[in-house]
């Protein structure tokens, strides 16, 4: 449906080009030379186009093609009203729309019968309304003041609930949102700045929002170019990783600053990667690396000898 301004959805019908005139006006037009012969000089008969009959004393209506009297005029060149179906007569001020056809008086709100001669109207299907009638059936309502929105008026729809574009408003800052991304909690709307500033998380280093991704720690959200290694400040998002008082360690580091050092080949023991190792007094060693000092044979779930800062196995010790 459409709905047009009064004056843009009907138009009247003029006759233009036509000339509703007397006999005594004619001779008028011709004294003033207004063409043909002059008075007193007319010798042709002056009869209508169609029906022949003279027009001496009667009123006429000029066409390009020549003057034709009242009746042969409205038989032959009146619209039908559309909503009547009589013939326009040439005396009626005749209204027409898309091609159809009407009187002054018949031109009216097909639900209200109110006159939509110099009113906007909307057409619904074949049915003309005026806007109050159409607004009422047809147009939805505010959400937020109530009111109809209008036809042709801005308008925002979300989640089947409509409003005029000035009343969807962020519940926070009370400004219009128009075409800007929204952020919907419960009842309220928010725009993203608003919203962000409110309700979203924010990193524990550097204590802005966070958007979208980051990592938790400790039940703490962090982004993840924030989440780095206290040691070196290298990343560690997907990497494995430890603590010492709370602080993240990439194991490197954490090896290096903090963890027990093999006695036998002097690399840290992180007890990563399924490592496991064997302690001794004051001393320890990877699992791997606790072997005999003589004859290389793993001590991990054996009987050993200790010989100063040696181990050996009770074979390698009996030969001393």
């Amino acid at each position: 449906s459409r709905s047009l301004p009064s004056g843009d959805g009907w138009a009247v019908r003029g006759h233009l080009g036509q000339r509703k005139l007397t006999l005594t006006q004619h001779l008028a037009d011709l004294a003033a030379g207004e063409g043909g012969p002059q008075p007193g000089t007319m010798t042709e008969c002056f009869d209508c186009d169609n029906c022949k009959e003279s027009l001496y004393g009667r009123k006429y209506i000029q066409m390009d093609n020549g003057p034709y009297c009242i009746p042969c005029y409205d038989a032959h060149f009146a619209n039908t009203c559309d909503e009547c179906k009589e013939l326009i007569g040439h005396d009626c001020r005749e209204l027409y729309y898309e091609d159809r056809h009407y009187h002054e008086h018949c031109f009216r709100c097909f639900r209200c019968d109110r006159s939509l001669a110099d009113e906007p109207f909307t057409c619904q299907g074949e049915e003309l309304l005026c806007n109050d009638c159409y607004c009422s059936e047809f147009s939805s309502k505010c959400i937020a003041c109530e009111k109809t929105v209008m036809p042709g008026s801005r308008k925002l729809e979300y989640n089947g609930q409509t409003w005029h574009e000035h009343c969807f408003i962020c519940s926070s800052c009370q400004q219009p949102i128009g075409s800007r991304s929204f952020i919907p909690d419960k009842k309220d709307y928010y725009c993203v700045p608003c919203y962000e500033s409110k309700f979203a998380p924010r990193c524990t280093r550097c204590k802005k929002t966070l958007t979208k991704g980051g990592v938790t720690y400790r039940d703490e959200p962090w982004h993840k170019e924030c989440f780095v290694c206290t040691g070196c400040k290298t990343p560690l998002a997907g990497q494995q990783f430890t603590s010492q008082d709370d602080n993240p360690y990439c194991i490197k580091c954490f090896g290096n600053l903090y963890a027990k050092k093999c006695s036998a080949c002097t690399k840290p023991i992180t007890g990563f990667g399924g490592g496991k190792y064997v302690s001794f007094e004051d001393r320890h060693w990877h699992h791997n690396c606790f072997n005999c000092a003589r004859c290389n044979t793993s001590l991990v779930g054996k009987g050993f000898i200790p010989d100063n800062d040696e181990i050996l196995c009770r074979d390698c010790s009996s030969d001393l």
